[in-house]
């Protein structure tokens, strides 16, 4: 069974948790000043989730179809991102099993892992506070 029953869902889980992190003071400002534009092609259920360096001075989240060239382009189903953010899956293990297909230059993908901490820190309680599981079964 997915980890999310629904598209709205697996929405409101991933967009408040991106929402929080480019709201963050120190992470919005840094993810901003990267200029990077990723795309994450979800399956199961289906979205595209964008994250653009907005204005500027903080990342923006975006969902659906917008009209940007991703610098990254992340395709992978929910319940693999739900289990990354968990750290119940590795970025170079889910790649090497073909969970996660990469496209774009790997070295700017590299420069964001620094800046994904405080989305591992805090994904646990965020997942339990919406009623997920947090443990592989």
């Amino acid at each position: 069974m997915a980890v999310f029953e629904s598209k709205e869902k697996m929405m409101t889980v991933l967009g408040e948790l991106f929402e929080k992190l480019m709201e963050d003071p120190v992470m919005g400002p840094k993810f901003a000043q990267t200029k990077i534009v990723i795309k994450f092609n979800i399956s199961d259920p289906d979205a595209f989730l964008w994250l653009t360096p907005g204005d500027g001075t903080k990342g923006e989240v975006l969902w659906g179809n917008i009209n940007e060239t991703p610098t990254i382009e992340m395709t992978l189903s929910a319940d693999t991102c739900h289990k990354f953010w968990l750290r119940e899956i590795s970025m170079p293990v889910a790649l090497a099993k073909g969970l996660i297909k990469a496209k774009g230059p790997m070295p700017k993908v590299l420069k964001l892992l620094p800046l994904l901490k405080p989305a591992y820190e805090m994904y646990p309680d965020h997942a339990r506070a919406h009623g997920l599981p947090v443990q592989s079964k």
